[in-house]
C-alpha cells in the first residue's frame, strides 16, 4: 500500500512549497500535511469498517433465513459495536494543538499518530475475511460471532488508547 504522507508531500501546490521555505512556518506546513495524511487514512479505514459491517448485516440476513436465532443477538450486538468503533475512527483527534493547547503536537508525535492508524488495516483485513466466512457458513456462525467480536475488540483498544499513548497521558 502507497504512504499517504509521500502522496500529500507530492501533491503540494505552488503556495504549500513556498510556505515551506518561510521561518517559522515551514514546521507548521509540514504538521498540516501529516494531519491530512491521517485524515485521508482514517477516512479509508472507516470506510474499510464500513464494507465490514455491510458483511455482517448479510451474514445476519442468511443467519435469519437459516432461522439460526441464537446467533443473531450477539451478531447484532457486534454490527453495533463495528458501527460504534467506525463513526470514532471517522471522527477521530488529529493532533491539533492551538496557540494555548495544554499538549503541544509536533511532527514526531503526527507521525506516531499515522502509524497507529496504519497499524489498524491488518485488524480490518482479518475482520473482513472473518465476516465473509460467516456470511459462507451458516453453520459455524455463532463461533465466528465470537472470534469475530473478540477482534473488533482488540481493534477498538488499541484505537482508544492512540491517544492517551502519543499524548503521553495513559495512566497507567
Amino acid at each position: 500500500m502507497a504512504d499517504i504522507r509521500d502522496r500529500v508531500e507530492e501533491d503540494r501546490g505552488l503556495l504549500k512549497r513556498i510556505q515551506l521555505h518561510i521561518p517559522g512556518f515551514a514546521g507548521y506546513r509540514r504538521r498540516e500535511d501529516l494531519r491530512q495524511a491521517d485524515s485521508i487514512l482514517r477516512l479509508q479505514l472507516a470506510n474499510r469498517l464500513k464494507s465490514v459491517r455491510e458483511k455482517l448485516e448479510s451474514a445476519r440476513q442468511v443467519l435469519t433465513d437459516d432461522y439460526q436465532m441464537k446467533t443473531l443477538e450477539p451478531l447484532g450486538q457486534t454490527i453495533f459495536k463495528c458501527q460504534e468503533l467506525e463513526g470514532m475512527i471517522r471522527h477521530a483527534e488529529q493532533g491539533y494543538s492551538g496557540f494555548s493547547w495544554a499538549i503541544k503536537f509536533e511532527e514526531p508525535e503526527l507521525e506516531k499518530l499515522y502509524e497507529y492508524d496504519l497499524a489498524l488495516i491488518d485488524g480490518l483485513t482479518s475482520l473482513d475475511k472473518n465476516a465473509e466466512e460467516m456470511r459462507s457458513s451458516a453453520d459455524s456462525a455463532a463461533s465466528l460471532v465470537r472470534e469475530f467480536s473478540d477482534s473488533l475488540s482488540e481493534i477498538k483498544s488499541t484505537f482508544d488508547r492512540r491517544w492517551n499513548i502519543i499524548t503521553k497521558t495513559e495512566v497507567r
